[in-house]
């Protein structure tokens, strides 16, 4: 009667402990358009031999938004080679904007872009799918 008890429990916890696993297994599928928390917005495609990653700047707001910067509404402005499930490394490029840019899909509807200028100065933002 006792012993039941204590293996539900373990194989909860055991379950538990391994669905993280699973989710960071999973291949998410990047294509569409996200935004951050600003407003900007980018639209995801896979390019190239159909692994590597593509960015449109598609709205850009907040303190990036110069005159010079509104220039690449509408294109293309990164450009990232898959290195491994849902992770893409590569450049972002618009204007005074030039960063070497690491993409990871966290989950279906979440994308995080790590920009770094001269491997010091990083930042990333999330876009969640709209």
């Amino acid at each position: 009667m006792c012993g039941l008890k204590p293996l539900v429990f373990t194989c909860a916890v055991f379950v538990g402990l391994s669905l993280p696993v699973l989710a960071q297994d999973a291949t998410f599928d990047p294509n569409g358009t996200f935004a951050d928390e600003f407003g900007t917005t980018f639209t995801f495609a896979l390019c190239g031999a159909g692994t590597d990653l593509c960015g449109t700047l598609d709205i850009l707001k907040g303190e990036s938004a110069t005159e010079e910067n509104l220039a690449y509404v509408g294109s293309v402005v990164m450009q990232a080679q898959q290195t491994e499930a849902n992770t893409w490394k590569g450049t972002l490029q618009a204007g005074d904007l030039s960063a070497e840019a690491t993409v990871r899909q966290t989950s279906p509807d979440t994308i995080d872009i790590e920009g770094c200028r001269g491997g010091l100065l990083c930042q990333t933002l999330t876009y969640t799918r709209q």
